[in-house]
């Protein structure tokens, strides 16, 4: 969960500064990738100490998790989760306008807050 939250507050902030859906994966994906990378290598290596352990069931667990991590840190985070938001484009972005009414307008570091939605203009009006 940690790495999810870490790579797509990247991705969204890197949206937010460009507006290219593509390219801010791509930049979200360049700045975490080592982090990501770095955090399920220690996990792994956590977990696979557990293997030295004498009972079945801790050797189990440790390479079970280990397996785990490295799974969901490599196939997951960095490969479907990228390619599934390129894919998307826009739609990435898209929320239910009630609840985009109810969330809090707030911009990331550095970043406007965005902006209002503007209303469309009734039928016949001008």
């Amino acid at each position: 969960m940690d790495y999810e939250v870490f790579l797509l507050s990247r991705i969204r902030e890197e949206h937010e500064i460009s507006g290219d859906d593509t390219e801010s994966v791509a930049r979200g994906i360049a700045a975490t990738g080592r982090v990501i990378t770095s955090a399920a290598l220690i996990m792994t290596v956590v977990f696979l100490s557990f293997v030295a352990n004498p009972s079945p069931l801790v050797k189990m667990m440790g390479l079970g998790l280990a397996t785990a991590i490295v799974l969901d840190a490599t196939v997951v985070r960095m490969v479907l989760v990228p390619a599934a938001m390129a894919l998307m484009g826009r739609a990435t972005w898209w929320l239910p306008r009630r609840l985009d009414r109810r969330l809090p307008r707030i911009g990331v570091e550095g970043a406007a807050p965005r902006p209002e939605p503007v209303a469309a203009p009734a039928p016949g009006s001008n």
